[in-house]
């Protein structure tokens, strides 16, 4: 179909009944089940799919199909974390009759809010309660994009429809690239905790774990800032990407932690109309959305690539620490921004922390601490952020201005190809030269690149028993998400989440 034809019931109803030969007014319902945009041609279209149904109503109704009953008085298991994976594990918990007891340590997602806008504004960073820790996890302040290739790891549609029936858009269910958007989903967080409590499960807020006694191989309790000692039948760890104190926590008890592999870079953005003209081949009409776009090349010997691309977006500060600086990126539902950002980040090899690796399953983990606090050193105030203009970075030369951008806080010009570790620079001047062989006009002196893009992963894997989904020596602990190092994003966290529940409720069936 045409963007036009596509944008509304009115116009794509007469092509579906044209297609099946019968008139509009037989068809007593239609879903659509499938929906991208196709830009590979000359002409623009809008692939779709529907479900349509002539003389009857669909029977099914989603909210039906996922019920949570009462666990006020069933076996207790303790989830830390309350973002996509340790929610979702929460709802699955009480699927199978266990009462979650799910200790965050930020604040609920509406009052985190007022701690993000006192840090875009005032540069006050709350280290609790920030675009990284609170209620939701990461991703609700940072667009809730849905997209994910994790596919084999579980039941993505049931997530979905989770989140659907939680208050997302119905159009998460068929678009290709679904996506909530950081105004709308706080309200989808705050009604999951709602089904949580409603069922009898407890959210604790401002909450933070900070030791836990081993004996004999199983946890017997964790420690909270408030000196609680909190017990349960077994444990899931859902704390994040950015929990280093639980890693560093972690690693004192002896738990093994193992480095992984993980990437770093910059968050390069430009004019959203610039990316619309590139991706349309200039034909962007009122119908189609902000354009996106994916990006990866190989450049010597490691992977190149696009992350987290927010079209008619913004980048967002997201460190943890007063003396670190780390750039995100999100969008709002509409994605209306006159923005487009994506990290663009390099590979990061086991022999870049090669020097410490006497920090053993740590060792990513500091140079990453490094390349935050270096950025910050270039600009020592509150959190702005250094800059460059794109093809001054490329070019090895200082930028005299800055184009003007969406990063609320404030930049600071700075010589970013001096500074940046090597293998960081080198990698990204010959990826951004072959990404505009592909999308022409992308190496333009009206983008600028903001850093630093540090965390679009875990650089720490907590190794887990492949049968009982354990950690290998600790057999009531459960861990999820990113901070495991088993997922990336919402949606993949989301399933982890749920099959650590799973494991998590064999286990305590049988203890």
């Amino acid at each position: 179909m045409s963007p036009a034809q596509a944008s509304s019931g009115e116009t794509y109803m007469p092509a579906i009944a044209q297609a099946l030969g019968v008139s509009v007014q037989e068809i007593t319902f239609a879903r659509i089940i499938r929906k991208s945009v196709d830009a590979r041609g000359r002409s623009i279209k809008i692939n779709m799919s529907f479900q349509v149904y002539l003389d009857e109503e669909p029977a099914s109704n989603l909210e039906n199909e996922y019920q949570y009953q009462p666990v006020e008085n069933k076996p207790e298991i303790v989830v830390v974390g309350a973002g996509p994976a340790g929610l979702f594990a929460a709802l699955r918990l009480i699927e199978l009759g266990y009462k979650p007891v799910v200790i965050e340590r930020g604040k609920p997602v509406h009052e985190r809010k007022s701690d993000i806008d006192l840090l875009e504004s005032n540069h006050i960073l709350n280290r609790e309660s920030n675009y990284c820790f609170g209620e939701g996890g990461a991703g609700t302040f940072s667009d809730g994009k849905l997209y994910t290739r994790s596919k084999k790891r579980g039941d993505i549609s049931r997530i979905l429809e989770i989140l659907y029936i939680h208050g997302a858009d119905e159009s998460i269910l068929y678009e290709a690239h679904p996506h909530i958007g950081s105004d709308k989903l706080p309200g989808v967080i705050t009604n999951i905790r709602k089904t949580i409590q409603g069922a009898g499960g407890v959210m604790s807020f401002n909450t933070r774990v900070t030791d836990l006694k081993l004996v004999d191989g199983r946890i017997d309790y964790l420690v909270t800032d408030k000196n609680e000692k909190i017990r349960g039948n077994a444990y899931i760890f859902a704390t994040g990407h950015s929990a280093r104190d639980v890693y560093f926590m972690m690693q004192s008890k002896g738990i093994l932690l193992e480095a992984k592999p993980f990437a770093m870079g910059v968050r390069v953005e430009h004019p959203q109309g610039l990316i619309d003209q590139i991706q349309y081949h200039g034909h962007k009409d009122r119908h189609l959305p902000a354009a996106a776009y994916n990006v990866v090349e190989q450049v010597n010997g490691r992977g190149v690539y696009s992350f987290c691309m927010c079209p008619g977006g913004q980048i967002v500060p997201s460190a943890t620490n007063e003396s670190e600086i780390v750039v995100n990126g999100m969008s709002l539902s509409e994605r209306n921004s006159p923005f487009a950002n994506s990290g663009i980040v390099v590979q990061v090899m086991p022999e870049d922390y090669r020097n410490y690796q006497n920090l053993e399953g740590l060792a990513g983990l500091r140079l990453q601490e490094l390349f935050e606090e270096k950025a910050y050193r270039q600009v020592q105030n509150g959190q702005r952020a250094p800059a460059q203009r794109l093809t001054d970075f490329v070019s090895n030369r200082n930028s005299q201005n800055l184009p003007v951008n969406s990063y609320l806080p404030g930049t600071v010009m700075s010589p970013m190809h001096e500074w940046m570790p090597d293998f960081i620079k080198r990698n990204l001047q010959e990826g951004f030269k072959k990404f505009d062989t592909k999308m022409r006009g992308f190496l333009t002196r009206d983008a600028v690149i903001v850093g630093v893009e540090s965390r679009t992963s875990s650089p720490v894997r907590i190794p887990r028993d492949p049968e009982s989904g354990s950690h290998t020596r600790i057999s009531n602990l459960f861990t999820a998400g990113e901070g495991a190092g088993y997922s990336g994003g919402i949606v993949s966290s989301a399933v982890d989440g749920e099959n650590m529940a799973a494991s998590c409720a064999r286990f305590a069936a049988g203890s």
